[in-house]
């Protein structure tokens, strides 16, 4: 069993919340492959053509490798 991990940049994006963005991101990446941590990088946001607040994260998360 390998004692290196892989590391895994994403972006998630939520019209909920920044924390909902969070979850749907790392929820994602750990039904592809199990992810063992995460760590928030960024938070930013935008409002869209409509009025809507659209709240977007970068998250890193890393795997250990087998």
């Amino acid at each position: 069993m390998s004692n290196s991990f892989e590391i895994i940049e994403r972006v998630g994006v939520s019209n909920i919340s920044s924390s909902d963005a969070i979850k749907k991101v790392v929820k994602e990446a750990h039904e592809e492959s199990r992810v063992g941590w995460f760590e928030v990088q960024e938070e930013r946001g935008r409002v869209t053509g409509e009025g809507e607040i659209e709240f977007q994260v970068t998250v890193k998360m890393g795997r250990k490798l087998d």
